[in-house]
């Protein structure tokens, strides 16, 4: 099954690719969507419906989680649903920036089986089937090595580094940013950067299809705590995200271990 979910998804993010760069090159007008949730482009809405249409004909038992899609109870009773982001990256989008790309995953009862984050601007395609490893452009990827937190390479926005997050002591970390959170996972997945993490609450069409590629390279992933991400929640968030290779994600936590959660 996650062979045959994996190869719809990346055929749809293809098809998202397609939509979102011809947008691109256009005016790349936007809203702001109500109650301060940000930026959203017909790009975003045109690649939504496009998917919904395709991805549910496919599999009309699935249920659906999509940031540009009306919420509804129904997703919760479905023993598989799609986890969608249409863009994510909206703000690189509209500036007219690279780093922006469709996230794509299907969740069998909370757990990612098959993920995909395609980036068409960049020519990145990452793909992740539960059991069947970690992919970018077709070929394995891998988290680096790296087991000191002082100095590593880190993917994470400024407030992630606030001495409350950190009672072991704010560690000396390298620190980058990616507009997108999708693609700073994957970015983590295949060791370009040693970690990325968040200890605010995700999204989960932020999360899931690079929480399963970094997984399937054999990065840990976690939440803020140490705990195993669940999906398709009444609420759709997951309570922050901690991906690296095993050893430095235990050093993550173990500078974490006081914080408040």
């Amino acid at each position: 099954m996650p062979e045959r979910d994996l190869a719809l998804l990346e055929e749809a993010a293809r098809a998202a690719g397609k939509i979102a760069l011809r947008h691109f090159d256009g005016a790349r007008a936007a809203t702001e969507k109500p109650g301060g949730q940000g930026p959203v482009t017909e790009a975003d809405l045109e690649i939504d419906r496009m998917l919904r249409a395709e991805l549910t004909a496919a599999r009309p038992g699935y249920g659906w989680l999509s940031e540009e899609s009306e919420d509804g109870t129904a997703r919760l009773a479905a023993e598989r649903v799609f986890i969608v982001d249409p863009i994510d990256g909206t703000r690189a989008f509209i500036a007219g920036r690279s780093a922006w790309g469709s996230a794509l995953a299907v969740a069998e009862r909370g757990r990612v089986v098959a993920g995909v984050v395609h980036l068409p601007r960049l020519e990145r395609t990452y793909a992740a089937g539960a059991g069947l490893g970690a992919r970018l452009n077709g070929i394995p990827i891998g988290p680096s090595g790296r087991a000191d937190l002082a100095g590593a390479q880190v993917l994470a926005t400024a407030s992630q580094f606030d001495a409350l997050y950190w009672p072991g002591g704010v560690p000396d970390v390298a620190r980058h940013f990616r507009p997108a959170l999708a693609y700073r996972l994957c970015l983590a997945a295949e060791g370009r950067f040693d970690a990325t993490l968040t200890f605010r609450d995700a999204w989960e069409w932020d999360v899931a299809a690079g929480a399963l590629i970094a997984q399937e390279a054999g990065a840990a992933v976690s939440d803020r705590s140490g705990g195993a991400l669940h999906f398709n929640n009444p609420v759709p968030q997951v309570p922050g995200v901690i991906v690296a290779g095993p050893r430095l994600h235990a050093e993550i936590l173990a500078r974490r271990s006081a914080a408040s959660t």
